[in-house]
Formats: C-alpha cells, sequence, structure tokens
C-alpha cells in the first residue's frame, strides 16, 4: 500500500506545532521572530501555514522554545516536508485562488465527504462533463487552458479513486444535478452512466437527495470534509464559492457541516436506490 504525503498536510501540521509552541512557552512572536533572525511578519506567515519555512528558522525557533533534539529534529523534518513540490503546484495557473491548498489537503485525506446542490461533484465527473462546464463559465478559456483544468481534474480522480489505496468517499448529490442537462443529452447520458458505474465501487457511497426530501439545511452551498487518519490532523470543511473558498479548522464550525452532513444523509436516497434513480432518468432521457 502507498503511503501519501502532502506538503500542503505538512506545513499546516508544522504551522498548528508552531503556534502552540510560542503559546506554551508564552513569548512574543516580535521576540521569537528576533531571535531567529526573521521578520515578525514572517512567523505570522509559518503559525498561519501560508509560508513554508526554512529548516533553519525552525530549528533556530526551537532553541528559542527550549526544545530537545529529536522534538527539534521532528519540527524540522517537518519543514522539509512542507517545502516539496505536489503534482498539482504546476497547475496553479489554471487553479481557482485557494484550490490548490484543497488539492493538497485531499491529497492525503483518509476520507472525503461532500454535497452538491446542482452539479456532479468533480471527482465523479466525466471529462465531457468537465468541459461542458468550463465552456459555461463566464470567461471561457482557450483550449490549453481548457485542457489543463480537465487535467487536473482527473488527476484527482485517479489519486483518489483508483490505484492500490483509494480514499474513502461519501458524495450526496441532489436529484436536479442528475436532471439538469450539461453539456445536451449525450453528455449528461455519458455522465449518468459513468456515475452509476462510479458507485459499485467499494470506495464510493453514492447518495442521492430527491425533490420529495423538500427543504434540508444544505440548500444554501455545496461542501466538503475532508477526515485525516492523523490525529494531528483536524478535520477539515470546505466551502467553495465563485472566486475563491473558505477552510474551517475550528471544531465547532466544522460540527456545523458534520451535522449538516448527517441531516442530508439520512434523508437521501441509499446507493441501491440512487442507482434506480439514475436508471429511470436515463430511461426519461
Amino acid at each position: 500500500m502507498t503511503t501519501r504525503t502532502s506538503p500542503t498536510v505538512r506545513r499546516r501540521r508544522l504551522a498548528r506545532e508552531m503556534r502552540q509552541l510560542r503559546r506554551t512557552t508564552q513569548r512574543s512572536r516580535e521576540d521569537a521572530a528576533a531571535y531567529a533572525g526573521i521578520a515578525p511578519a514572517t512567523l505570522s506567515r509559518i503559525e498561519a501555514a501560508t509560508h513554508a519555512p526554512k529548516p533553519a528558522d525552525i530549528m533556530a525557533l526551537c532553541k528559542f522554545y527550549g526544545l530537545d533534539d529529536d522534538q527539534t529534529d521532528a519540527l524540522v523534518t517537518l519543514a522539509r516536508q512542507s517545502r516539496q513540490r505536489g503534482w498539482w503546484h504546476k497547475y496553479g495557473d489554471v487553479l481557482p485562488k485557494g484550490f490548490d491548498v484543497f488539492v493538497g489537503l485531499e491529497e492525503e485525506a483518509a476520507e472525503l465527504r461532500s454535497y452538491q446542490p446542482e452539479l456532479i461533484t468533480g471527482l465523479l465527473q466525466t471529462p465531457e462533463y468537465m468541459r461542458a462546464l468550463v465552456l459555461a463559465d463566464l470567461d471561457v478559456p482557450d483550449e490549453v487552458e481548457l485542457e489543463r483544468r480537465i487535467s487536473v481534474r482527473i488527476r484527482r480522480q485517479e489519486n483518489l479513486l483508483c490505484g492500490d489505496n483509494p480514499r474513502q468517499v461519501w458524495a450526496i448529490v441532489h436529484e436536479g444535478a442528475l436532471r439538469l442537462q450539461v453539456g445536451g443529452p449525450d453528455v449528461m447520458r455519458g455522465q449518468l452512466e459513468h456515475l452509476r458505474d462510479l458507485s459499485r465501487r467499494n470506495c464510493l457511497t453514492l447518495q442521492v437527495l430527491p425533490f420529495t426530501a423538500g427543504a434540508h439545511p444544505g440548500m444554501q452551498t455545496g461542501f466538503y470534509l475532508l477526515g485525516f487518519a492523523h490525529p494531528a490532523d483536524p478535520d477539515i470543511a470546505y466551502i467553495e464559492y465563485r472566486t475563491g473558498g473558505v477552510f474551517l479548522e475550528q471544531p465547532d464550525e466544522v460540527r456545523v457541516y458534520e451535522k449538516i452532513f448527517d441531516q442530508l444523509r439520512a434523508r437521501a436516497a441509499g446507493p441501491d436506490d440512487a442507482r434506480k434513480l439514475i436508471d429511470q432518468i436515463l430511461i426519461e432521457m
């Protein structure tokens, strides 16, 4: 089984450790930064996981905080890992703002839960469906950029749903997303057949929230929940919007979306009934 590591996850883990160390030792950001020879703003970015620190800077901070050699070595190793480049970094020019962070987190997640009200979630889309979505956008890219966007999504699918170590994916899709003919009947027929086939994989649980479910707590937006195997990496909720997305890591905030997902799961058709509904929609087409 392949071991998954992501520089994004390592950087966020390191950030939490460095924040906690400074608070535990009751050191000011200014004093810690001065000792390490870096600007306070740089230390702030390290603690916010928006900057991949130099191992030498982490070593200096560890010394300032009074850590022993083993503790220092562990954090310096995290710093080195956080500076590596993931496969997704070369697609930074075509990824929406902040989505490179999501892909990096997704890369090491053990479990991914998602709810989408109007479209098929990206991991389950066909290339033709992806193309139709991009071409329907406000700013239509040229062919090169379009193909690069599709390549990113296909790579994510290959990494998360295929291979010898797939993630556990639980996707809830609204019935409206199945009936909305993105790209026309032929594209949508291929998408529905693909979705039905994917739903038989052991790594995927697919549910459909029917129109008859009525009003529900997930009506405002779609969202993702990422769960990690390592106890040092807390669950994360991600809400995507038009110009970017927001990550929620505070337990009480994540819990809100976990509760929403649980309610949607209780109201949605199970995998067998979801496949029957897909078959019915295909017949109606």
